[in-house]
């Protein structure tokens, strides 16, 4: 008997069939010295490479092929120029600055990125958003230092005449502030607010290069940059919205901007100067018409229609020659003087006041420059470096804040029209910086008489393409109900509380939406295709059978301390077998059992055997093993580990065997550290299995070792009662 018994031992478990390399891994001080005097060693090829590094236009420039790239770069970058001027002096309106240091910021920019930058095609500068966001700290600041803010920020006719005569006419005394030993108005405060916001900015990006942090920008997921972009877009049309009509109301400071801003407007209706809402009319019609032209006519089109430059030339002359601003009281941008401000330090003083403010600034930033050079490169074949990137961005911020700029960002806008008319190189950046420059020497002050409301207009009819992201809600919906609700909420937040809240929450909201998702992750109990050893989802696909007795099971998510206890629960419910329920059970059975037979053995005089009893009563579970599919789990941490030890131990207790099927090496390597296959891996061979087969064919086998030795306990158990 001894020898039968012997026989039907469990058979060893199936050869590993792969086997692990052995890793050599240098120590970690021999590492960090050998980095250490890598970075110590200095040579002059290493000075060049350094060099050409930290500046690319020394490695491109001197391959420049000037016959094939040089007409597309030169018409690209006067296009992209005649484009930038505009939309400059527009964009002062959102950044609360005057229109000179929107031009001041256009022509630096595009200097500092045409020796930095990777990207061939992308066009930095000024940026409807990052205008808006810098606006918003400004009019907070001036505010604050009791300034009106209700007061036209247009240049007075003194003030040009002063400008003229060199003079210094007064008639009421102007509110200043103290600042850096000087007395500083309206404009001159707003404008240090803007550069020591903009000088922190930059310091963050270069900080964030030098300790490479350009994973940041993976938290900021396309639907809720979208989102936020969108959401921007509307309140960017809101603020806006008052220079359309003519209204001299100021800005609301706090959260609920939309909402309190067009409360203001409509409460303010009846002061619509009728001038600029005609002239509003006019401008709009004529740009959105010239934009759909464009837009049905691209592809006869050899170059976009320079509409926003014909509309500020055309509308500057009725302006100048109408005296509109003198005859109807129509807001004009001012005085806007010939050549450049001597640098000067940023307001260091200030700079405790703004310095959150330049958090969301600095990443978003970061974020659109680097998004827009990845996409073009990889549309024209080519590589950018992101941490180069992110270096030139925090210079392009960093250098203009000591020439009276502010933020810049790269835009969408303007990197397509580059693309779309030949640029090759950024060159194309010089060219635009040498308009930019024409202007600011030459033509800046003929821009005196331009309407505001005229440079609202460009703003507006410039923010078509993010509003139209609402009809795209719909096909978002569709296609993922989880980005479509991060879009909405980004965009609502950023809508109607602020924008820089509406950032923190969309990047929030979006983390728990996936922390969700991998708390509720898709389960499913797998079946076998035909003859064959592939295994797939029993509720997704037709033709399956599952396996006899082995229950499969596949968890499509990491496995981690959030969504533990959903990996618990739902492997039970679909196994139909939780574990210490099973075992309540069996102990009332086998309670109940052995009062039974002590009951019978005493009536009939006979010594109770309890052990055969329990042994005999165990109900039989319609399978002995589990098998968990790891293919869809990437890692798992010590929650996740004990996870896996706690069904081992407690499915053994009811005579269920758990076994591990298509593990990755990673998983694989926290397993070995937990213990989980014994001391020195001793179980490994019985409990991992590289595919799912392999597991069920070893659990069958186990299962049919385990069914003899229990028969042959079965017969042996009354040869024991005899003898007795």
């Amino acid at each position: 008997m001894e020898e039968a018994v012997n026989t039907t031992e469990t058979p060893p478990a199936i050869p590993i069939l792969l086997e692990r390399q052995v890793r050599q891994r240098k120590p970690a001080v021999s590492v960090l010295k050998s980095k250490l005097k890598q970075a110590v060693t200095c040579s002059v090829p290493r000075i060049r490479s350094t060099l050409s590094g930290f500046f690319p236009v020394m490695r491109w420039l001197p391959k420049y092929n000037v016959k094939e790239y040089v007409w597309g770069d030169v018409m690209s970058g006067m296009i992209v120029g005649i484009i930038l001027v505009p939309q400059a002096i527009a964009y002062c309106l959102l950044a609360g600055v005057e229109p000179i240091y929107g031009l001041y910021t256009s022509f630096y920019a595009n200097i500092i990125y045409f020796l930095m930058g990777t990207s061939r095609h992308v066009s930095v500068g000024i940026f409807s958003l990052m205008s808006l966001m810098i606006g918003q700290v400004v009019d907070r600041e001036v505010f604050k230092a009791g300034f009106d803010l209700s007061e036209d920020s247009a240049v007075s006719n003194i003030d040009v005449l002063n400008d003229t005569l060199g003079t210094n006419l007064t008639v009421t005394k102007v509110h200043t502030v103290e600042l850096m030993g000087m007395q500083c108005g309206k404009e001159c405060y707003a404008i240090s607010i803007a550069v020591a916001v903009t000088f922190l900015a930059g310091v963050y990006q270069v900080l964030m290069a030098v300790f490479r942090l350009g994973f940041v920008s993976v938290y900021l997921s396309a639907p809720m940059l979208d989102g936020f972009a969108t959401g921007a877009s509307f309140t960017i049309l809101t603020v806006q919205a008052k220079y359309l009509l003519g209204l001299k109301i100021p800005r609301h400071q706090g959260y609920g901007t939309v909402v309190v801003t067009w409360v203001n407007i409509f409460s303010n209706i009846h002061k619509t100067n009728l001038c600029d809402l005609i002239t509003s009319a006019i401008c709009i019609s004529i740009l959105v018409a010239a934009k759909e032209i464009q837009e049905r006519y691209k592809d006869r089109l050899k170059m976009p229609l320079p509409t926003e430059l014909v509309v500020v030339a055309g509308a500057t002359l009725a302006s100048h020659f109408g005296e509109l601003n003198s005859r109807y009281d129509s807001s004009v941008s001012g005085h806007i003087p010939t050549g450049f401000m001597p640098p000067q330090l940023p307001g260091f003083s200030l700079m405790s006041r703004v310095v959150l403010d330049a958090i969301p600034l600095a990443v978003i930033s970061f974020a659109f420059t680097v998004s827009l050079s990845e996409m073009f490169a990889k549309k024209h074949g080519y590589t950018v470096r992101p941490n180069q990137e992110m270096l030139a961005i925090g210079f392009c911020n960093i250098i203009p804040s000591f020439f009276h700029s502010f933020t810049t960002s790269a835009a969408l806008a303007k990197t397509m029209v580059k693309d779309s008319t030949g640029c090759k190189t950024q060159v194309s950046s010089l060219i635009s910086a040498l308009v930019v420059l024409l202007v600011l020497l030459f033509f800046a002050p003929f821009f005196q008489a331009l309407q505001k409301c005229v440079l609202a207009c460009i703003i507006i009819v410039s923010l078509r393409g993010a509003l139209r992201k609402f009809r795209d809600v719909p096909a978002k919906w569709r296609a993922s109900r989880n980005d479509a609700i991060v879009w909405l909420v980004a965009m609502s937040a950023t809508a109607l509380i602020s924008v820089e809240l509406g950032l923190l929450v969309g990047i929030i909201f979006s983390m728990i939406c996936f922390i969700f998702r991998t708390q509720n992750p898709k389960v499913s109990l797998l079946g076998r295709v035909d003859d064959t050893d592939f295994y797939e989802d029993l509720e997704e696909y037709k033709n399956l059978v599952a396996p006899s007795r082995v229950q499969i099971f596949r968890f499509q998510a990491p496995l981690y301390y959030a969504n533990k206890e959903s990996f618990l629960k739902s492997l039970y419910k679909a196994v139909g077998v939780e574990p210490f329920f099973e075992l309540t059970k069996r102990k009332k059975v086998e309670k109940k059992a052995k009062d039974a037979s002590a009951k019978q053995a005493k009536a009939n005089g006979e010594k109770n055997n309890g052990d055969v009893v329990v042994r005999l009563v165990q109900r039989e579970l319609e399978f002995h093993t589990i098998v968990l599919d790891c293919s869809a789990i990437p890692f798992i941490d010590s929650a996740g580990l004990a996870a896996f030890l706690g069904l081992v131990k407690e499915y053994k207790g009811i005579g269920v065997s758990v076994l591990l099927a298509c593990c990755n090496t990673s998983l694989i390597d926290t397993l070995q550290k937990g213990k989980f296959f014994g001391k020195n891996d001793e179980d490994m061979g019985s409990l991992l299995f590289h595919t799912i087969h392999a597991a069920v064919v070893h659990a069958n086998r186990a299962a049919a070792a385990t069914e003899i030795s229990f028969v042959l306990f079965y017969h042996e158990v009354p040869l024991c009662r005899k003898r007795k």
